[in-house]
C-alpha cells in the first residue's frame, strides 16, 4: 500500500495490491481506490452479510470496505489468472484470498471471478462471483 491515505483498509491490502497487479497499465492510480472512478457501480451476485448487491461511487465502496475490515483479515491474495478482452476495456480476472474471520478466528478462504470494465483509465463498473459456500462454511463455524 503505497501511502498511509489508506492505512485503515491495510486487512485487505493483499487483495487490492492483486487488483492493481492485474490491471497493470491499463488503469491510472497506485492503490485500489485511486483506480475506480468516483461513480463506479460494484456488484456483487451473491449474498454477504451487511454488503448490498449494488454499491454505487467510490466513497460508498470505500465505506463498505471499512466494514469488511472490521470482520475479515486478509493474509494473501493469489492465483490470479487475468483475461483481457475488448481491447483492454473489459478484464476478467479469478484469484482466491485467503485470510481470517477475527469474530472467531475460523480461516477464510474463497475463489473468486470479477468482470470489471475500464474507460477513462478508471474501473467504472465491477461485477463479482464468489464461492458462496466457501463464505457461508467460514461465516458460520462457529455456529455448527
Amino acid at each position: 500500500m503505497p501511502s498511509s491515505k489508506y492505512a485503515a483498509y491495510e486487512a485487505v491490502r493483499p487483495y487490492f495490491e492483486l487488483v492493481r497487479e492485474a490491471l497493470g497499465d491499463l488503469v491510472d492510480g497506485e492503490h485500489f481506490f485511486d483506480i475506480v472512478s468516483d461513480d463506479v457501480v460494484y456488484e456483487v451476485l451473491y449474498d454477504f452479510p451487511d454488503w448490498p448487491r449494488i454499491v454505487r461511487g467510490r466513497a460508498d465502496l470505500m465505506a463498505q470496505f471499512a466494514g469488511y475490515v472490521d470482520n475479515i483479515k486478509l493474509q494473501a491474495a493469489d492465483k490470479l489468472i487475468t483475461h483481457k478482452t475488448d481491447d483492454g476495456r473489459v478484464v476478467v480476472i479469478e484469484y482466491e484470498v485467503h485470510g481470517t474471520i477475527l469474530a472467531t478466528g475460523v480461516k477464510y478462504n474463497n475463489r473468486f471471478a470479477s468482470i470489471i470494465r475500464i474507460e477513462s483509465r478508471k474501473i467504472v463498473h465491477w461485477r463479482d462471483y464468489m464461492d458462496s459456500l466457501g463464505a457461508w462454511n467460514a461465516l458460520t463455524a462457529g455456529a455448527r
